[in-house]
């Protein structure tokens, strides 16, 4: 079962999830943080050029399994084009309402 975007209980997460499944890049840049940092399996990664590469050129799509009781993690179904569909987990840091830092890798 998904749950819908207006069910996730964190603004920021929201705005962050709407806008990656939307493709809308500057919605997406609206949702976080400047000098917002992220880590995928483990180690850090140019936000800039991850989310272009694994969001952004490849139609980078969500849909979300379940939510922590915070609000500030997932476990989703993420799909691209360039590998697929897979299980993965993310984790958000959230400062003065915008993602600072984001974590994510295979669930």
């Amino acid at each position: 079962m998904t749950i819908a975007l207006d069910k996730l209980t964190e603004p920021a997460v929201r705005a962050f999830v709407g806008a990656l499944n939307s493709g809308d890049r500057e919605a997406f840049a609206a949702a976080l943080t400047p000098g917002a940092t992220m880590s995928d399996d483990g180690s850090d990664r140019d936000v800039a050029d991850w989310t272009e590469r694994e969001i952004f050129s490849s139609g980078g799509h969500m849909d979300i399994e379940k939510q922590t009781h915070d609000g500030l993690g997932l476990v989703a179904n993420y799909r691209n084009d360039t590998w697929g569909e897979m299980r993965t987990s993310w984790r958000f840091t959230v400062d003065g309402g915008k993602v600072s830092r984001f974590e994510t890798g295979q669930a």
